[in-house]
């Protein structure tokens, strides 16, 4: 091609102008009329493009003559502003050349990766393709046009050099599907190609589980030279105070950073600290899920201990139920109220005794006679005897006797949220957590009943438990949105401590995770040896929860109650969260 420049002039021309050309059929009037009312100058091209004002500047040296267009060209013409030009300046045929505002012939291919991609993508349809050259020609013979139709008001003409492509890709991008196959079956869809355009496609790749999972498997495999990133990528949309998903970033990230730096990680005595145990409390309040646990739990308790007193033909329905984690007694003044709601002539008698740990002294079990009282006062404002007793025995001081129960008294010991946290004999040879199940079967229990989260931290390996977490927490997150207000603070302490449960289910390993959830499956196996049979639930323990469930005040349809393996499943949609059983 040579160098010199062809001065090509284009003035402004009628409608008139364009009605006389012969091929006048082919055009869409409509568009041709919107098209040319604009008042379009007069130039010289002897320096089309200016330097740097328009990604068309980068175009190879083509050209511009119009003689070898593909003659199937008319017959591709969209009727869409700007292209109808292309006709009246095919019959004039002035050549031009493509140079730079120096003056130098640009050289660049690039474009042809574009045009090659629309040909072998479109190469198998019905439209026609044209020959390798008529694209490239054809291509830049569009993009010229379109400088000279948006650059005719030289008093703006800063404001418009930018290219339509720029401001408009998609309907460009429309065009050129058109003209490369305007009957295809698979349409092309449009590739930014400018800085404004990828600004808003090109985003960054929004933060989600699978971010956290790719991190946790970096720190997994040592790799220090990718986790870094993708934390700072995790820590920009972490947020205490935002929605679920944000908070559960947040909290899934200090369990991260946590396992990187063991500086990080929440000393054990957190977890047995009056804030935590608080927190704790509150959650079982708050959340649905754990609270109708409980309620299921008090529903088999009662449920079996007066199917002893048909047995025995004995009219009381007293009883005595030994709790190893009372802590504030939400769930026996739960279990006083029902009995209320349900007493027969005769008052109930009821005996509750709340083991204390050994090991944590007389701190312990004098918080244990507060709690006592509190329910003592409430069981006589119902009309009910209650009798109350702190016992302190290890395991292998566990019996009938030492827990003062009578001989033929109804006896149900009730496991809600206590087993997760004893270790197994993955952490321990002693396996208190099958032991203490041991020792519970040789009571000769009515029932026994369990309330656990559906979760396994327990021997899952570290991959595993940030998935489980990740999957459980975001469900228990959400419908924590569902039932307290985002700002309240009873939300922002309840998830503080979940937080805590966390990062140590997550950062920590051996004896320094107290966190062992495992699911209702395992806790199946564990229960049949160590000698007890499930005792389904009735029908009407699931249907009484479902009914409280769509009665409270914060009744949700994201909430969910099913049967299961002889089990009541609490969750959140489709999710379970929380599992109640009864043995025997």
């Amino acid at each position: 091609m040579n160098a010199a420049t062809t001065p090509t002039l284009i003035g402004k021309r009628t409608l008139a102008d364009f009605q006389s050309q012969p091929q006048q059929n082919l055009l869409n009037q409509a568009a041709l009329n919107n098209l040319l009312l604009r008042s379009v100058k007069p130039r010289i091209n002897n320096n089309l493009f200016q330097q740097n004002t328009s990604p068309i500047s980068t175009l190879p040296p083509i050209d511009f003559s119009v003689n070898n267009l593909s003659p199937q060209l008319p017959n591709l013409m969209p009727q869409r502003y700007g292209l109808p030009l292309l006709r009246s300046q095919q019959q004039q045929q002035h050549p031009m050349n493509l140079m730079n505002s120096n003056g130098a012939v640009i050289n660049n291919n690039n474009m042809m990766q574009f045009v090659n991609m629309l040909q072998n993508q479109n190469g198998g349809g019905n439209g026609v393709v044209l020959g390798h050259d008529q694209e490239k020609k054809m291509l830049n013979q569009l993009q010229e046009l379109e400088k000279q139709l948006l650059e005719d008001d030289d008093d703006n003409q800063e404001g418009d050099d930018v290219s339509v492509i720029t401001n408009s890709n998609s309907e460009w991008s429309e065009t050129i599907q058109n003209l490369m196959g305007s009957s295809f079956n698979n349409p092309i869809s449009p590739s930014p190609t400018s800085s404004s355009s990828s600004s808003s496609s090109t985003v960054t790749t929004p933060v989600s589980k699978q971010t956290i999972i790719e991190a946790a498997s970096a720190i997994y495999e040592g790799k220090s030279d990718v986790y870094p990133e993708i934390l700072t990528r995790i820590c920009q949309v972490a947020n205490p105070r935002g929605n679920s998903e944000q908070r559960l970033m947040e909290y899934m990230l200090m369990a991260l950073k946590s396992r990187v730096n063991y500086a990080e990680k929440t000393p054990v005595r957190e977890l047995y600290s009056k804030e935590h145990v608080d927190a704790t409390q509150l959650l079982y309040e708050l959340s649905p899920c754990f609270k109708l646990g409980f309620m299921a739990a008090n529903f088999a308790i009662i449920e079996a201990t007066r199917e002893q007193g048909h047995e025995m033909n004995s009219c009381s329905n007293g009883f005595h139920v030994v709790d190893f984690d009372i802590g504030q007694g939400g769930q026996y003044k739960n279990l006083l109220y029902a009995l209320y709601g349900s007493q027969n002539l005769k008052p109930a008698i009821v005996k509750i005794t709340a083991v204390a740990a050994d090991s944590n002294g007389g701190e312990e079990e004098e918080r244990l006679r507060l709690v006592g009282e509190t329910l003592c006062r409430l069981a006589q404002r119902l009309g009910l005897s209650l009798r109350f007793n702190v016992v302190s025995c290890g395991l292998s001081e566990l019996s009938r006797e030492s827990l003062r129960c009578e001989p033929e008294e109804a006896l149900a010991v009730n496991f809600a949220f206590k087993l997760y946290r004893m270790p197994d004999e993955s952490v321990s040879t002693e396996n208190p957590r099958d032991e203490l199940l041991r020792r519970v079967k040789g009571l000769a229990p009515r029932v026994v009943t369990i309330v656990e989260q559906e979760l396994n931290t327990n021997t899952a390996p570290f991959m595993a438990r940030v998935n489980e977490s990740c999957s459980y927490y975001g469900a228990l997150f959400d419908s924590i949105d569902s039932t307290v207000e985002r700002d309240s603070s009873e939300r922002v302490k309840v998830e503080e401590g979940l937080g805590r449960t966390v990062i140590n289910s997550v950062a920590c390993e051996g004896r320094d995770r107290i966190e062992r959830c495992e699911v209702f499956g395992k806790w199946r196996a564990r229960m049949g040896m160590a000698g007890f049979e499930s005792k389904p639930m009735s029908q009407d323990v699931a249907e009484s929860m479902k009914a409280r469930l769509s009665s409270t005040d914060r009744a949700n349809p994201g909430f969910t109650v099913e049967e299961q393996m002889g089990g009541v499943c609490f969750g959140w949609k489709g999710k379970t969260l929380t599992v109640a059983s009864a043995w025997r």
